[in-house]
């Protein structure tokens, strides 16, 4: 990985681009490689950083005390001065919305563009690209570490620190569980256990999930939810329910599936009916998988600068694969890619990143199972519904008599189960065709709540009843637009969530 990183950057450098962004925070990483380059290159190398200034990059001591950035970048446009040098900047996202700063950066950019063999070198883990250097710009990004990498980190600390060599299958679950995380985490994390117990164990390997929970809300674009709900907890969608079982069973023994020759499951796309399930299959699916879920709100990727979104999206799909295996759940797809093929800059963003999920859902080889729900599935360009985005497409409908048997089963047996054999389920059943799940819910919140307000001493029949008559069902709000979705997902012979 390092000599590949190295010799991308030395044809970056070779082919006179200006500018070169490192999307990073590992700065030790960086300077290594920096160093090898400027070595090969034979190139001298200046720094300034937010803390210091103007500081030599090999021992880090100050060279001009208080030197300001525009002053530095000031001086750097006499071409003498630039010739052969590599510039090395930190710290400077914050200083990259100011003109002054932004004008001297593209002055020095258009000298290199013009033959002066020197390149500019960002280094942030905060990407901010003006308009004006867009142009100028090329993003690098240095990837998370593979398993043979981890291994060997962990293997040289042991080494180094006097411990017993770990046994091949604990050394394997390590490497997998630090998936994600830099060298500089796990060497601390591996620090810690050490201080903590004097060895390595699999006790250590809880550490290492408080960390990436960390991550992730560090990064503040995904949201780990917690896994409360399960299958027993959804009535009805035995073909969604069954088929999510059978790809449990592959994250569940993902090597002996591998070796079978099974590919890694991609996700599912459940479309259909608000209030009817989708969201609570997808907490229960990774209940049913064992594995963390993840929330991805598109709406959080948008951001104010030029590139900022699209590097968002990158960042967001990096970290569900560095925290895989797991379920990365995306609510109402709909409204996350609305206004795609659209005038203006908002829509362009849009359709680049829907561009940039739709690749990765074609390409993607890592455990980071997509469950993507939507209301309206007509408002998706028809690319996202092509084979190879989504191992399957599920409509879900309002619910049958069986499926609101069962649903009323549920919601009265989480919260009066006492009451629950004395209900005419068969009655609430006939008296509502047309409700949703999540009328059914509402409409038993209404009658326990009104049966306690009334001082009875049981939840009966008659309550629910009350309680039905005083709800509009889904049906009634919605008819015109849910005859036409049923329609259409009935033509795209989509496969239904129910029996």
């Amino acid at each position: 990985m390092e000599i590949n990183l190295k010799e991308k950057m030395i044809q970056y450098i070779y082919a006179g681009f200006p500018v070169i962004y490192m999307d990073t925070f590992e700065e030790d990483k960086v300077d290594a490689l920096i160093e090898a380059i400027s070595g090969t290159l034979g190139r001298e190398v200046y720094e300034w950083n937010g803390t210091y200034g103007y500081i030599d990059f090999e021992t880090k001591a100050p060279m001009i005390e208080d030197c300001a950035l525009e002053t530095m970048l000031e001086q750097l446009k006499e071409k003498e001065l630039l010739e052969n040098k590599i510039i090395v900047l930190k710290d400077i996202h914050s200083y990259l919305e100011d003109m002054g700063v932004v004008s001297k950066l593209k002055g020095i950019a258009k000298l290199i563009s013009q033959g002066t063999e020197a390149t500019i070198i960002i280094v942030s883990d905060i990407l901010v690209i003006p308009r004006e250097l867009e142009r100028y710009i090329t993003i690098v990004e240095i990837d998370y570490l593979n398993h043979a990498d981890i291994k060997k980190i962990i293997q040289n600390f042991v080494s180094e620190n006097g411990l017993p060599e770990l046994e091949a299958a604990l050394l394997d679950e390590f490497a997998t569980a630090f998936k994600g995380l830099t060298e500089f985490e796990i060497l601390n994390l591996l620090a810690l256990s050490y201080a903590k117990d004097g060895g390595l164990g699999k006790a250590d390997l809880s550490l290492i999930f408080d960390q990436k929970q960390q991550m992730i809300k560090k990064a503040g674009i995904l949201e780990m939810i917690p896994l409360k709900e399960s299958m027993r907890d959804i009535g009805g969608l035995e073909n969604l329910k069954d088929w999510l079982k059978r790809k449990a069973k592959v994250y569940k023994n993902m090597a002996k599936a591998k070796e079978y020759g099974v590919d890694m499951p991609k996700g599912v796309l459940i479309a259909g009916v608000p209030g009817c399930g989708k969201s609570l299959n997808a907490k229960a699916a990774a209940n049913l998988f064992e594995v963390p879920l993840l929330r991805l709100d598109l709406g959080r990727l948008m951001g104010k600068y030029v590139g900022e979104s699209e590097s968002n999206m990158r960042n967001a799909i990096a970290l569900a694969e560095a925290i895989s295996p797991c379920v990365l759940w995306i609510d109402e797809l709909e409204k996350a890619f609305a206004g795609i093929g659209g005038d203006g800059g908002g829509a362009e963003v849009t359709t680049r990143l829907f561009g940039n999920f739709l690749t990765w859902m074609q390409e993607k080889e890592s455990p980071a199972f997509v469950v993507a729900t939507a209301n309206d599935i007509t408002k998706l360009p028809p690319e996202l519904m092509r084979k190879g985005r989504f191992d399957e497409i599920f409509y879900v409908g309002l619910p049958n008599d069986k499926e609101r048997e069962k649903i009323f089963q549920i919601h009265i047996g989480k919260r009066r189960p006492q009451d629950l054999p004395s209900i005419g389920i068969p009655e609430l059943v006939a008296k509502t065709r047309g409700f949703s799940g999540a009328d059914i819910e509402g409409v038993i919140k209404d009658a326990i709540e009104s049966a306690f307000s009334d001082g009875k001493d049981k939840l009966e029949t008659k309550d629910i009843l009350t309680a039905i008559s005083n709800t509009n069902s889904l049906m009634e709000i919605m008819k015109d637009s849910l005859e036409t979705m049923t329609k259409f997902y009935e033509k795209s012979k989509f496969k239904s969530a129910s029996r």
